[in-house]
């Protein structure tokens, strides 16, 4: 079944003159999410409003204070010293409401770079979770490209619509939501009519026909997995299909370092492996079928497909953590919160008028 999603929160009817970080500029104002860093280092992220107050055990901090100040101020209460600045995308992702797990900033920020998310780019995504990785792709496609984001999990699409809604400030013009299975929504789809595919599903193999009819000669499919065994298995039957390239597969690992004075080490703590991406670009149906490189090493003759016949992915447990309910209807709660508290305290000039855009 296809349906559009519907979020479960008075929707801005109106649409933005400008998106993001691009109405974020200039003093701190009513309605405005900012990030304080407390004297330890903690960070806290509050919304102004009028008459409001920021409190921990650190100290306290009046909204009125700091309303109308100019961006990266220090606050000074007593002896303690807080800073304040407008959080970036990063900060935003890593402190949002979620459903789903995130794909870490670090990845996304490859997708669009090693995907080639273009200015104007038709881009096909399945498996939005909590929406981190649709802000980047919305980012990069900008308001003269389209993103089409499926999730087939009804509640997850109401979250991630209310986090990206709340970041850009309104519905971006280049997004479409559709609650659904990935293969069901994309053959309802034009054959080459897209620029990128980006899945992150337990089995993105599943839908590499389907991928292969509706993206353009030399599009790119781009996958994001979290195991040895999904990777194998995606591509051997990449491979197989004979109408994609030779998939490219790697991770990243971000080790952070320590900073004071003389005092300039490793961090202890790093983002280590969080999942693999793949890369693979549908060929033109005259293409010769891509053929492998090298033999396999005779104790691995017969056994590439070893994974192929395994069943019941979704069920496993290990690969599919079970997200309690109770968790879900609280990250919907939230961002419900989150977007209502937004929509009373926002600027009455912030949005222009849909019909005269």
């Amino acid at each position: 079944m296809v349906m559009n999603a519907e979020v479960k929160y008075p929707q801005v009817q109106a649409v933005a003159a400008e998106f993001g970080q691009a109405t974020r500029r200039g003093p701190l104002q009513v309605g405005d999410r900012v990030q304080i860093t407390d004297p330890k280092g903690r960070l806290h992220t509050v919304t102004l409003v009028p008459g409001g107050h920021f409190q921990c055990s650190r100290g306290k901090i009046a909204h009125d204070d700091i309303i109308g100040k100019p961006e990266a101020i220090t606050f000074v209460d007593g002896d303690k010293q807080f800073h304040i600045v407008r959080p970036l995308l990063h900060d935003y992702v890593m402190s949002m409401p979620r459903g789903a797990a995130i794909v870490y900033p670090k990845d996304a920020s490859q997708i669009v770079t090693y995907g080639d998310i273009f200015p104007g780019a038709r881009v096909l995504e399945a498996g939005v979770g909590s929406g981190a990785l649709s802000m980047s792709l919305l980012n990069a496609v900008g308001t003269h490209g389209s993103l089409h984001s499926i999730e087939r999990r009804e509640e997850f699409a109401t979250i991630a619509q209310g986090n990206v809604d709340l970041w850009f400030g309104g519905r971006h013009p280049a997004w479409q939501v559709s609650v659904g299975d990935f293969n069901d929504v994309a053959n309802t789809l034009e054959p080459e009519s897209i620029d990128r595919i980006v899945l992150d599903m337990l089995a993105p193999w599943e839908c590499i026909e389907t991928a292969e009819r509706v993206l353009v000669p030399g599009g790119v499919l781009l996958c994001y997995v979290a195991t040895v065994t999904q990777l194998s298995r995606l591509n051997e039957d990449l491979v197989a299909s004979e109408r994609f390239s030779k998939p490219q597969a790697w991770e990243s690992l971000i080790r952070g370092w320590h900073l004071d004075g003389l005092a300039v080490r490793p961090d202890h703590r790093m983002v280590a492996h969080t999942g693999f991406l793949l890369t693979s670009r549908k060929v033109a149906k005259e293409s010769l079928p891509q053929s492998r490189t090298g033999r396999p090493a005779k104790a691995a003759e017969g056994l590439s497909g070893q994974w192929n016949d395994e069943e019941g992915w979704e069920a496993n447990e290990k690969l599919n953590p079970v997200i309690s309910e109770k968790k879900i209807r609280r990250s919907v709660r939230e961002v419900t919160t989150k977007a209502n508290h937004w929509l009373e305290t926002m600027p009455a000039d912030a949005t222009i008028d849909a019909d005269n855009e």
